[in-house]
Protein backbone atom coordinates (compact mmCIF):
# COMPACT_ATOMS: atom_id res chain seq x y z
CA UNK A 1 0.00 0.00 0.00
CA UNK A 2 1.48 3.25 -1.09
CA UNK A 3 1.98 6.00 2.16
CA UNK A 4 -0.77 8.68 2.06
CA UNK A 5 0.85 12.00 0.43
CA UNK A 6 -2.15 14.55 1.63
CA UNK A 7 -3.28 14.49 5.10
CA UNK A 8 -6.97 16.34 5.85
CA UNK A 9 -7.24 16.82 9.49
CA UNK A 10 -10.47 17.79 10.85
CA UNK A 11 -9.38 19.89 14.07
CA UNK A 12 -12.19 20.86 17.06
CA UNK A 13 -14.57 20.22 19.47
CA UNK A 14 -17.96 18.95 18.85
CA UNK A 15 -19.16 19.99 22.34
CA UNK A 16 -18.37 23.55 21.77
CA UNK A 17 -20.85 24.89 19.20
CA UNK A 18 -19.03 25.68 15.71
CA UNK A 19 -15.62 24.82 16.78
CA UNK A 20 -16.81 21.04 15.93
CA UNK A 21 -16.75 22.41 12.08
CA UNK A 22 -13.60 20.62 11.22
CA UNK A 23 -14.92 17.46 12.24
CA UNK A 24 -18.19 17.62 10.37
CA UNK A 25 -16.48 18.87 7.62
CA UNK A 26 -13.97 15.77 7.69
CA UNK A 27 -17.17 13.68 8.86
CA UNK A 28 -18.65 14.33 5.11
CA UNK A 29 -15.06 14.21 3.70
CA UNK A 30 -15.53 10.63 4.47
CA UNK A 31 -18.71 9.49 3.80
CA UNK A 32 -19.18 10.80 0.29
CA UNK A 33 -16.33 10.80 -1.58
CA UNK A 34 -14.18 7.94 -2.83
CA UNK A 35 -10.14 9.02 -2.42
CA UNK A 36 -7.29 7.36 -3.84
CA UNK A 37 -4.88 6.18 -1.50
CA UNK A 38 -2.74 9.00 -1.70
CA UNK A 39 -5.16 10.89 0.54
CA UNK A 40 -5.91 10.23 4.05
CA UNK A 41 -8.73 11.86 5.78
CA UNK A 42 -9.30 11.82 9.27
CA UNK A 43 -11.11 13.50 12.07
CA UNK A 44 -8.72 14.62 14.47
CA UNK A 45 -11.06 16.31 16.98
CA UNK A 46 -9.03 17.85 19.88
CA UNK A 47 -6.65 15.26 19.48
CA UNK A 48 -4.03 17.70 18.88
CA UNK A 49 -1.11 15.67 19.80
CA UNK A 50 -2.15 12.61 17.77
CA UNK A 51 -2.20 14.83 14.54
CA UNK A 52 1.40 15.82 15.74
CA UNK A 53 2.57 12.44 16.10
CA UNK A 54 0.61 11.89 12.60
CA UNK A 55 2.61 14.27 11.01
CA UNK A 56 6.16 12.63 12.53
CA UNK A 57 5.04 9.15 11.32
CA UNK A 58 4.11 9.63 7.43
CA UNK A 59 5.82 11.18 4.80
CA UNK A 60 2.83 13.98 4.11
CA UNK A 61 3.74 16.25 1.21
CA UNK A 62 0.64 18.63 2.28
CA UNK A 63 -1.35 18.57 5.31
CA UNK A 64 -4.67 20.30 4.84
CA UNK A 65 -6.20 21.44 8.28
CA UNK A 66 -9.80 21.80 8.58
CA UNK A 67 -11.07 24.01 11.34
CA UNK A 68 -12.64 26.75 13.38
CA UNK A 69 -11.23 30.08 12.54
CA UNK A 70 -12.17 34.07 14.14
CA UNK A 71 -10.98 35.87 11.83
CA UNK A 72 -12.96 39.06 11.94
CA UNK A 73 -15.33 38.26 8.96
CA UNK A 74 -18.74 37.26 8.73
CA UNK A 75 -20.28 34.31 10.35
CA UNK A 76 -19.57 31.18 7.72
CA UNK A 77 -17.05 32.61 6.15
CA UNK A 78 -14.71 30.60 4.04
CA UNK A 79 -10.84 31.22 4.79
CA UNK A 80 -7.62 29.48 3.18
CA UNK A 81 -4.89 30.45 5.35
CA UNK A 82 -0.74 28.86 4.63
CA UNK A 83 0.37 29.86 8.40
CA UNK A 84 3.94 30.76 9.05
CA UNK A 85 5.78 29.29 11.89
CA UNK A 86 7.65 32.77 12.39
CA UNK A 87 4.49 33.62 13.06
CA UNK A 88 2.34 31.28 15.48
CA UNK A 89 -0.63 33.57 16.13
CA UNK A 90 -1.51 33.66 12.43
CA UNK A 91 -4.38 30.99 13.12
CA UNK A 92 -5.94 32.36 15.85
CA UNK A 93 -5.74 32.12 20.16
CA UNK A 94 -5.40 29.01 21.63
CA UNK A 95 -9.02 27.40 23.00
CA UNK A 96 -9.24 27.52 26.71
CA UNK A 97 -6.19 29.83 27.12
CA UNK A 98 -3.69 27.36 26.73
CA UNK A 99 -0.51 28.44 24.96
CA UNK A 100 0.94 27.35 21.93
CA UNK A 101 3.96 25.87 23.45
CA UNK A 102 1.83 24.29 26.40
CA UNK A 103 0.96 19.85 25.87
CA UNK A 104 -2.79 20.72 26.30
CA UNK A 105 -4.34 17.37 24.30
CA UNK A 106 -7.79 19.39 24.19
CA UNK A 107 -6.69 22.90 23.50
CA UNK A 108 -3.81 22.72 20.79
CA UNK A 109 -4.68 24.88 17.74
CA UNK A 110 -2.80 24.14 14.57
CA UNK A 111 -0.15 25.90 15.06
CA UNK A 112 0.29 24.67 18.02
CA UNK A 113 0.44 21.12 17.03
CA UNK A 114 3.05 22.73 14.31
CA UNK A 115 5.13 23.95 16.66
CA UNK A 116 5.18 20.26 18.35
CA UNK A 117 6.39 18.89 15.47
CA UNK A 118 9.27 20.87 15.43
CA UNK A 119 9.90 20.31 19.25
CA UNK A 120 9.97 17.01 18.69
CA UNK A 121 12.54 17.03 15.62
CA UNK A 122 10.21 16.71 12.50
CA UNK A 123 9.42 18.91 9.68
CA UNK A 124 5.82 19.74 8.90
CA UNK A 125 5.11 19.21 5.32
CA UNK A 126 3.31 22.42 3.70
CA UNK A 127 -0.21 22.94 5.98
CA UNK A 128 -3.21 24.60 4.42
CA UNK A 129 -5.58 25.70 6.88
CA UNK A 130 -9.16 25.78 5.59
CA UNK A 131 -11.27 27.99 8.27
CA UNK A 132 -14.85 28.83 9.53
CA UNK A 133 -15.69 31.82 10.69
CA UNK A 134 -17.87 30.76 13.68
CA UNK A 135 -20.78 32.25 15.17
CA UNK A 136 -20.28 31.15 18.68
CA UNK A 137 -17.80 28.55 20.61
CA UNK A 138 -19.66 27.64 23.65
CA UNK A 139 -20.94 24.88 25.64
CA UNK A 140 -23.27 23.08 22.98
CA UNK A 141 -23.92 20.46 20.51
CA UNK A 142 -24.40 21.35 16.85
CA UNK A 143 -23.52 23.95 14.67
CA UNK A 144 -25.01 27.02 13.96
CA UNK A 145 -26.85 27.82 10.62
CA UNK A 146 -24.37 29.93 9.17
CA UNK A 147 -21.21 27.66 9.87
CA UNK A 148 -23.38 24.27 8.77
CA UNK A 149 -24.24 26.61 5.92
CA UNK A 150 -20.38 26.90 4.96
CA UNK A 151 -19.84 23.15 5.33
CA UNK A 152 -20.38 22.47 1.27
CA UNK A 153 -17.78 25.06 0.59
CA UNK A 154 -15.32 24.17 2.70
CA UNK A 155 -15.33 20.60 1.14
CA UNK A 156 -15.39 22.04 -2.22
CA UNK A 157 -12.11 24.02 -0.92
CA UNK A 158 -10.84 21.26 0.51
CA UNK A 159 -11.12 19.29 -2.56
CA UNK A 160 -10.31 21.70 -4.93
CA UNK A 161 -6.52 22.06 -3.19
CA UNK A 162 -5.98 18.88 -2.99
CA UNK A 163 -7.11 18.69 -7.31
CA UNK A 164 -5.10 21.85 -7.53
CA UNK A 165 -2.02 20.20 -6.23
CA UNK A 166 -1.77 17.06 -8.54
CA UNK A 167 -2.48 15.01 -5.55
CA UNK A 168 -5.82 13.41 -6.98
CA UNK A 169 -5.16 11.42 -10.31
CA UNK A 170 -8.22 10.72 -12.42
CA UNK A 171 -8.50 7.82 -11.65
CA UNK A 172 -11.30 7.05 -8.68
CA UNK A 173 -9.03 5.09 -6.42
CA UNK A 174 -9.76 3.25 -3.53
CA UNK A 175 -11.94 4.33 -0.38
CA UNK A 176 -11.09 5.88 2.26
CA UNK A 177 -14.28 6.08 3.97
CA UNK A 178 -13.33 3.84 6.43
CA UNK A 179 -10.61 6.50 8.59
CA UNK A 180 -12.01 9.05 11.52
Amino acid sequence: MTSPRVLVAGIGNVLLSDDGFGCEVARRLIATQVWPETVRIADFGIRGVHLALELLGEQYDLAIFVDAASRGGPPGTVYVIEPQMARPSALGTPRDGAQAHQLDGHGMTPDAVLNWVNRLGGAAPRVVVVGCEPVRVDEGIGLSDAVTNAVSAAIATVSDIIRENAYVSGDSGTDRRAHG
